[in-house]
């Protein structure tokens, strides 16, 4: 009874589900399909399965685009901007919380504060100032510029999570000889793993697929990364989808293998911490 009881129920719900799987995953379906169509096929029918794979896009977009170069750009400059966001937001995180005088509540409010600000409002000056010293059309220019609009996100979801850490830990570390500097690596960090690791999925995310700020900054050929590397076959008299399509499949391949990598370590991480004793 019980089963005929909820048996609608659950058939409903799986439906809805696949639905919505669908829905989401319909862009996958448009970008690798016509990633491997001629350009007259993908004008004449976008939606249709490709009656051929012409995978001569793949080889002339990654010779157009320099695959290889633009590939390494938006490597160097994920891998190193989420890395010091994470060191630098955790370090800071762990001192307010650790220290809770009247500045570090100020300095988290305007964290806080600095979350609201959208990035076209201060774009220009931005750019103005980034042109002053020196930091346009370098790797470490775009890198610090990621440091200071990504870390008011990581301070505040690290800042919550330093208030779970048991300061009784870090006494403990400080009588078996431990400093300042070592307890906040050996103690503090890897009982952050959790949110870390998640801070490093939702900023790797949004640098890796992030194109204005590149665009505002890079200008050399040379320092390009992958979605300005998309952007060269869209031009004024001619939009060429086909390589287009075809350097983003390859573009967003790393990252969602890193992403899926990544996302099995935040699941252990939360089964595990959920167990007592």
């Amino acid at each position: 009874m019980s089963r005929e009881r909820y048996f609608p129920r659950l058939l409903l719900l799986e439906i809805l589900v696949i639905l919505v799987a669908i829905v989401f995953l319909s862009p996958f379906y448009f970008v690798l399909a016509n990633s491997v169509k001629p350009f007259g096929a993908i004008i004449k029918n976008a939606a249709s399965w490709p009656e051929t794979f012409y995978y001569q896009n793949y080889i002339e977009a990654w010779e157009e685009v320099e695959f290889p170069i633009v590939l390494l750009n938006s490597l160097i400059v994920t891998v190193f901007s989420v890395g010091g966001m994470v060191l630098l937001g955790a370090a800071a995180a762990w001192r307010m919380v650790r220290r809770p005088h009247i500045f570090s509540r100020i300095i988290f409010v305007l964290f806080v504060a600095a979350m609201v600000i959208p990035f076209q409002s201060v774009m220009i000056p931005m750019v103005k100032v980034a042109k002053v010293i020196g930091l346009t059309n370098t790797r470490p220019g775009v890198i610090i510029i990621y440091f200071g609009f990504g870390m008011p996100l990581t301070v505040f979801l690290l800042h919550g999570f330093v208030k779970g850490v048991p300061r009784e830990l870090e006494e403990s570390a400080y009588i078996d000889g431990c400093t300042t500097i070592q307890s906040f690596f050996f103690v503090v960090l890897p009982l952050l793993r959790i949110m870390i690791v998640t801070v490093i999925i939702l900023q790797s995310l949004w640098i890796w697929n992030d194109f204005l700020l590149p665009a505002l900054i890079l200008f050399s050929r040379r320092l390009h990364t992958i979605p300005l590397g998309v952007f060269r076959f869209f031009g004024q008299h001619m939009d060429r989808w086909n390589f287009a399509l075809a350097t983003l499949t390859m573009g967003m391949f790393p990252i969602i293998v890193f992403f899926l990598f990544l996302q099995k370590y935040v699941i252990r991480g939360v089964t595990a911490g959920s167990v007592k004793g």
